[in-house]
């Protein structure tokens, strides 16, 4: 086949593949690979929504920041303290547009994911959602209690019970200086159990921190270690701004007391073994005349 005969053929062909394209097309590029969404990019994607949220909050846009926070919680790839934070702000915008139930949920999701959430003074204060929120912990701790001592008799309360019962009513309705009456009257009656107890003490002392008295809160604190060696905060109790640094000193000054009560006893029971030790002295035996 001579060079020319090659030429045509050629030609030939390249006509006969352009007849195959559709009018007006021309051949398709190769398409780039689509990029890959990994879990890194999934959780900046919640963070930025989460920040765009906290914006419109701040901004009085509800609605947008309404779709931003639910955004940031589709992958459930934010921290915890910031899955709480979101809830927060949803239970905020629930509750401001009447929408209680949705608000009481977000709220029991925030401790259910978080058991360090608590809202601050201010906004535990606040008149729309400051109720919800308290009920919300209260049903809370009522069913952990519930779960934790299921086999508990079912006696009726005594009055000492029920001056406790209704103290911390009052507590969660922040009736703080009622509170503490009845929490006060509570341990006068005279609580029985120890736990009970304790729990009346640690919640008066809460009553004097969130109004402002300080000592008197820091003195309630070191009571209960007459009572419970062993007490402490929980994680969520031992963060709340208004008690931090005085539950911090008063604990730092009840183990000191304790350790200075051991050494004391240790002493004195020291002393008390090396007395019954040692034996009195013969007495001289008197010579017959």
């Amino acid at each position: 086949m001579t060079r020319t005969h090659l030429l045509l053929v050629a030609a030939a062909l390249a006509v006969a593949a352009c007849e195959q394209l559709p009018v007006g097309t021309s051949p398709q590029k190769p398409q780039p690979a689509a990029p890959q969404i990994t879990e890194d990019v999934l959780r900046q994607r919640a963070q930025d929504s989460l920040a765009d949220g906290v914006k419109q909050y701040e901004a009085g846009d509800y609605e947008n920041a309404e779709k931003s926070l639910q955004a940031s919680l589709t992958h459930g790839l934010l921290s915890k303290p910031d899955q709480s934070r979101a809830r927060k702000l949803l239970a905020f915008i629930y509750c401001t547009s009447s929408r209680e139930a949705q608000c009481r949920d977000q709220f029991r999701k925030a401790f259910e994911i978080n058991p360090e959430f608590a809202l601050t003074p201010a906004e535990d204060g606040h008149p729309i959602w400051g109720p919800v929120y308290r009920d919300v912990r209260t049903q809370l701790i009522a069913e952990r209690e519930a779960a934790s001592g299921a086999n508990k008799s079912l006696l009726p309360l005594s009055k000492a019970q029920q001056m406790l019962a209704d103290g911390m009513v009052k507590y969660d309705a922040g009736e703080y200086e009622a509170a503490h009456k009845l929490l006060d009257a509570a341990l006068t009656e005279g609580l029985k159990d120890k736990a009970n107890q304790v729990k009346a003490m640690k919640y008066i002392a809460f009553t004097e921190c969130l109004q402002g008295r300080y000592r008197n809160c820091r003195n309630e604190f070191i009571k209960i270690y007459d009572v419970d060696p062993d007490f402490d905060l929980t994680p969520a109790e031992a963060g709340h701004p208004s008690w931090t640094k005085t539950f911090a000193a008063a604990k730092a000054t009840a183990k000191k007391n304790l350790a200075a009560k051991a050494a004391k006893e240790a002493k004195d029971k020291e002393k008390e073994a090396k007395g019954k030790g040692t034996t009195a002295p013969p007495t001289a035996s008197v010579p017959g005349k």
